[in-house]
């Protein structure tokens, strides 16, 4: 667990893949990780009556393209969610929210747990259930002095940021003290994934990937 949570903070960049799966995805990732691009996390659809299976299938088949990657799960809400990770040979869980079971069962299953949390109150809460990081959702929404004043008592927390990241802004999420930062919208564009522009996307991967190499 500690090697990848190191891996997390050396590389920085997640891009969050939310309901995308087989071929496409594929395509996205192999574009993605040709810019730098070396974290992935594949989401739990809530409601998808196949979501477990979809995104155990989507799991293992990039952990087989892309054995230097680190693959994970995102929008884990159960344990359950935690269980098919884990079979699907995932190493890390992101949650929107604090819940200590899934905490507990991801730390169990020797897994790096990532859950979302908002104010002190569940920041702390996750961190003493034994969350490896926090994640600080919605960050772009909070803005960047928010997370400036609660690591001023609160600074022994690794944090992520989630949701509102882009190529404008991600430096100055790093500087202001998150170790790493879930991306989507700009990884994750639909609609250059519709015109197979992924050329587009392996530029925008660079672009990030440089930015976090210098902060």
């Amino acid at each position: 667990m500690n090697e990848v949570v190191k891996f997390i903070e050396d590389h920085k960049t997640l891009v969050i893949c939310r309901g995308i799966y087989g071929d496409d995805l594929l395509h996205l990732i192999t574009a993605l990780h040709a810019g730098g691009i070396m974290m992935a996390e594949v989401t739990f659809d809530q409601a998808d009556p196949s979501a477990i299976s979809k995104t155990g299938q989507a799991i293992k088949m990039l952990k087989e393209n892309f054995p230097d990657m680190k693959i994970g799960s995102g929008t884990v809400t159960c344990v359950e969610h935690v269980v098919a990770t884990k079979e699907a040979g995932g190493e890390f869980c992101l949650s929107p929210n604090v819940n200590l079971e899934v905490i507990k069962k991801s730390k169990e299953l020797g897994l790096v747990s990532i859950p979302g949390a908002l104010t002190p109150t569940e920041i702390l809460q996750a961190h003493d259930a034994g969350a490896d990081i926090v994640k600080v959702f919605p960050a772009g929404w909070l803005g960047l002095k928010y997370l400036k004043d609660v690591k001023g008592p609160i600074n022994h927390v690794k944090f992520m940021a989630a949701a509102g990241v882009n190529e404008e802004n991600y430096a100055d999420f790093l500087k202001a003290g998150y170790c790493s930062a879930g991306i989507s919208g700009r990884l994750l564009d639909k609609e250059m994934i519709a015109q197979e522009n992924y050329a587009e996307l392996t530029r925008r991967a660079q672009v990030f990937t440089k930015i976090a190499k210098e902060n």
